[in-house]
């Protein structure tokens, strides 16, 4: 019996272990599905695909910038898997990498979210429906958000014709009561229409409908080289951040910046603006250059005592001031916002009021740090349709993928341990060079991408000269520069005279008391014509000692 005992209770243990082990199974099948074993591997992925790189993965949140704590509590986000995301501007601080790495995340996402963004190349890749909430209705539409567009164009177009109807039965009935409420023998029919002027519902059509456009005020006459780059060097004690850069940008040019953040996109901003002045190398503006510079810290220089209006209008050229109200509605400022103070402005206010003041003043360089942050999407078309056709240079940095597509005709590379490199191409055309370089396919020919401008590569390619020989050329290369830039001034400065008079004798010419005189008419004509003529003649010399300067290209020996 007692044996029997003893074998009833180890078949009883082996039952229970057996139970055991299999609850164990389970659990550990659920855990690993769950993804705990990858978790740590997990959150690495997450927070490098936003940007963090190695060194920035040990450091404590409390360490980091507010842009950079904003992409740990994103991370979290991310990290949770939850059914459904509520992300609101989820592509704010991020760059151009971790931007699309969070495209690419959510693309995947088997779950769902709402997303708050202005940014419509993001929009477009991410969402399969748009809810669209104005004049108290929210509307959903199905598809991307250019079928929205699309849609809500034809929308639009149906509402604003309804609109314009009813404002003509509306004048229709206002002119009758206007013209017959004196009159008894039309009391009755006055009374009938003052009763289907109020019966009707007022037509809302909203503001983006009211298209603002903005141009620059003409900027100054320039030559053909905005910009000369020689062996510009900046470093923060033992940090590099940009390293012997040399480059020449040619007037018109559009360059967009990019790389992580770190890379020295805002830094390089800072020093060509002149608003750092501690590095080594040459930063040299071309002859007529004036340059306006926007950052988020421009919004800090703004003069308090003013209301918002004012302070615009401290910057806008007078042929531009009748339209200030037209432009601050396009940056957002509407209605009762223009008499705000500027002193009582949030962050984003300052910023957009700093913008139009920068973009008013009149200037052929542009210097654009995240131009687009606090602009709403209709305020950005307003913008970047602008910039389109702005005929000076402009040099920007945004994470906004429609607004780097619409506006980039070149792409200057920065990243943190190689030299930075100039794609002579669009954004797109950028990205598909980077895409074969990464799969092998291009041999990085010179027609692919530049690190040095086109009249340093040609010095480059030459035979190498001994020290002697090379301080004679450049000798005489610094003598033929100074002579060159000094008749280029000089031509620039007579245009612009001529042009001066040239604008006062067409005034002249519409004056009353000389178009209806002959011979005053005859006189500015001829004084027109000898303008005329000796413009094109100085123009004709200025763009031959323009293209000469510009084949000078920068010193070999600093």
């Amino acid at each position: 019996d007692a044996i029997g005992a003893e074998l009833e209770r180890i078949v009883q243990g082996d039952q229970r272990l057996e139970a055991l082990l299999e609850a164990y199974h389970h659990l550990d099948e659920a855990i690993n599905d769950s993804g705990y074993y990858r978790r740590a591997d997990r959150i690495r992925e997450v927070l490098v695909g936003l940007g963090f790189n190695q060194f920035e993965l040990a450091r404590r949140v409390e360490e980091l910038s507010g842009g950079w704590q904003m992409r740990v509590a994103l991370a979290k986000v991310l990290l949770e898997n939850p059914d459904i995301m509520l992300l609101d501007e989820p592509t704010n601080y991020l760059d151009l990498e971790a931007r699309d790495w969070l495209e690419a995340f959510l693309i995947g996402y088997k779950g769902g979210f709402l997303v708050v963004s202005h940014d419509r190349s993001f929009l477009d890749a991410t969402v399969n429906e748009v809810y669209e909430l104005w004049n108290g209705r929210l509307s959903r539409y199905s598809g991307s958000y250019s079928a929205y567009e699309r849609q809500r164009a034809q929308e639009l177009e149906s509402l604003f014709k309804s609109w314009e109807a009813q404002q003509e039965e509306m004048a229709r009935l206002e002119d009758f009561i206007r013209r017959f409420r004196y009159q008894a023998s039309k009391a009755a029919q006055v009374q009938s229409r003052v009763k289907q002027l109020e019966k009707i519902e007022p037509i809302v059509i909203p503001e983006g409908m009211k298209k603002v456009h903005f141009s620059f005020p003409p900027p100054p006459h320039s030559g053909r080289i905005a910009l000369t780059i020689e062996g510009l060097h900046k470093a923060y004690g033992d940090a590099t951040v940009v390293d012997e850069l040399s480059l020449i940008i040619d007037s018109g040019s559009k360059i967009a910046f990019v790389g992580r953040n770190g890379a020295g996109k805002s830094t390089l901003m800072r020093l060509i603006a002149g608003r750092d002045r501690d590095y080594r190398g040459l930063i040299r503006y071309g002859t007529g250059i004036s340059a306006g510079y926007f950052s988020q810290d421009v919004a800090d220089e703004l003069d308090d005592s003013l209301n918002v209006e004012e302070e615009a209008e401290s910057a806008c050229p007078t042929a531009l001031l009748p339209g200030i109200r037209s432009l601050l509605g396009a940056f957002l400022f509407r209605g009762d916002d223009v008499h705000k103070s500027v002193r009582v402005l949030s962050g984003g206010e300052r910023s957009r009021l700093a913008l139009l003041k920068m973009l008013l003043h009149p200037a052929n360089l542009l210097i654009l740090d995240e131009p687009t942050n606090h602009l709403d999407l209709d305020s950005k078309d307003v913008l970047l349709e602008a910039l389109k056709r702005f005929q000076g240079t402009v040099l920007f940095v945004s994470h906004d993928r429609f607004f780097i597509d619409g506006l980039a005709d070149q792409v200057l590379e920065l990243s943190c341990g190689s030299s930075p490199r100039l794609f002579l191409g669009d954004y797109a055309y950028y990205l598909d060079k980077k895409a074969r370089e990464a799969a092998g396919q291009d041999s990085m020919g010179p027609s692919a991408l530049s690190t040095l401008p086109r009249a340093q590569a040609s010095i480059q390619q030459a035979a190498p000269l001994d020290a002697k020989s090379a301080r004679e050329l450049d000798k005489k290369r610094k003598a033929d520069r100074n002579r060159l830039a000094k008749r280029e001034a000089e031509l620039l400065e007579r245009i612009d005279a001529l042009e001066a008079n040239k604008a006062s004798l067409t005034a002249a010419m519409a004056l009353p008391e000389n178009y209806s005189d002959g011979t005053a008419i005859r006189s500015l004509q001829q004084q027109a014509s000898a303008i005329e003529a000796e413009l094109s003649a100085l123009s004709e010399e200025w763009e031959g000692v323009a293209a000469e300067l510009e084949g000078l290209g920068p010193l070999t020996i600093s």
